[in-house]
């Protein structure tokens, strides 16, 4: 029995890939088909955008931060009630990790599902070049299969005629559509108010609109049957299969100023036995009762940082039930929420929850941007020392304290290790995002520490 599934790949980023692929979820979401969203990498705002348009949480695919079985059982689960899953590409098709291999590049993640993939090109100011590319993309890893060609920014019909005409002579492959370089279509602003415009359903007039015009000027009935892929079969048994019945309560920050959080985390705590329980720093909801652990995930604090610096009732339970020791991960834009203090890039100081000494000061450019591999310090109660796990970092700020550091991890990337994090008790706090299923344990020795909580 075969599966419909497609990864949307670029030639570069900037390409068109997002709209496009907004667009062809929208497209055949009109058609009433289920459609199941991907993006390769680490990113939490495409995702956002796919969610929104299909209805389905969307998942990351990132084969370095998983081992290709977990790639494939990924989408092996959350795909099996879909028409077509629909993975959006990273970047250009081939960069990854390294310029020395595909290693979590899109091309890797379409070998290892099997999937078909589509290029898009910029054919601006271009007619037979374009033939010239993707015959250079064909060539290059023949392992991966590209079955088709989207024209983005063609200047007309004639333009895309053009370019249509050539590919298809030289490289054999169709050229299945495109999108005019003239249409009045412009992604939202891709963080700031995001999450609520999708909440408020601000932008489904945006979705609709652009599936509109895909359905216009490109194939769907021809996307469809190109789509065509052999099942996927894993040969290990599923690592979100539930290992226990749900024993403990674990909040978890969800709204505007925190949404960062890959669904394969949540997924994983829940198969461990947490019942996940979600608030809103931001509306001053405290802490919900019964907590016996915390999850602050990423997000833009510093954006609603006069919200949240009134909102008095949750910093209280935040700052009480961490100094009594309650089991606690903070990622990013919870770590940062976690300090004394976030400095805005005008200057002006707005105070935060103050269970870590310091502060976090806004940056005009960024600091930190990669995957990193994670190992644990003594002392670490959830990534114990030498323990490693995988994730990334991605911050415009710096935090800067007086009182002496106490490291909660080292982080290896691409040019250097360094201790990094916070850690007093049971808080673990930084910079740096957890994907969680790169170290199960951790979540394991996460929900005994809960257990523990709970049993004082």
């Amino acid at each position: 029995m075969s599966s419909n599934r497609l990864v949307i790949a670029g030639t570069g980023s900037g390409v068109g890939k997002t709209t496009l692929t907004i667009g062809l979820m929208a497209a055949l979401r009109k058609k009433n088909l289920q459609v199941q969203g991907y993006k390769c990498g680490p990113d939490y705002i495409d995702p956002s955008y796919h969610t929104a348009v299909t209805g389905r949480p969307s998942r990351n695919l990132d084969s370095w931060m998983q081992d290709h079985d977990l790639v494939k059982d990924i989408i092996r689960r959350s795909s099996a009630d879909a028409d077509i899953s629909i993975i959006e590409g990273v970047m250009g098709l081939f960069d990854g990790k390294a310029p020395t291999s595909n290693v979590g590049s899109t091309a890797e993640i379409s070998v290892i599902t099997q999937s078909p993939v589509i290029l898009v090109v910029n054919c601006a100011s271009m007619a037979r070049s374009v033939a010239a590319i993707v015959k250079g993309f064909q060539s290059f890893a023949p392992k991966v299969n590209i079955v088709a060609v989207i024209a983005n920014k063609a200047g007309s019909e004639g333009h895309y005629q053009l370019v249509k005409t050539a590919v298809e002579q030289e490289c054999h492959i169709p050229v299945i559509g495109y999108l005019k370089a003239d249409t009045a279509v412009k992604i939202p602003e891709r963080h700031l108010g995001l999450i609520p415009s999708i909440e408020r359903g601000e932008l489904a007039s945006f979705f609709e609109k652009l599936g509109k015009l895909v359905a216009e000027t490109i194939d769907l009935d021809q996307l469809m049957a190109l789509s065509e892929a052999p099942p996927i079969a894993t040969t290990t048994p599923s690592i979100f299969a539930r290992k226990q019945e749900q024993t403990v309560k674990i909040a978890v920050a969800q709204d505007a100023a925190f949404n960062f959080y890959y669904q394969e985390n949540l997924d994983l705590l829940s198969a461990f036995g947490a019942e996940l329980s979600f608030f809103s720093p931001l509306n001053d909801e405290p802490l919900p009762k019964g907590a016996a652990g915390l999850y602050l995930g990423g997000g833009f604090p510093e954006e609603f940082a006069e919200i949240l610096s009134m909102r008095s009732a949750v910093k209280a339970s935040i700052r009480t039930a961490i100094k009594n020791g309650l089991p606690t991960i903070a990622e990013c834009g919870g770590f940062m929420y976690l300090t004394e203090a976030i400095e805005t890039k005008d200057g002006k100081s707005f105070d935060m929850v103050g269970a870590i000494p310091g502060k976090v000061v806004m940056q005009g450019h960024l600091v930190a941007l990669g995957y990193r591999e994670i190992t644990g310090r003594s002392g670490n109660p959830f990534l114990s020392q030498g323990m490693s796990a995988k994730g990334h970092e991605f911050h415009y700020s710096v935090y800067v304290s007086q009182a002496e550091m106490p490291y909660a991890y080292e982080t290896t990337s691409r040019r250097n290790s360094q201790p990094e994090g916070y850690m007093n008790g049971n808080l673990v706090a930084g910079y740096s995002h957890f994907y969680f299923a790169s170290c199960p344990k951790m979540v394991e020795n996460w929900i005994n520490k809960c257990k523990e909580w709970n049993s004082r």
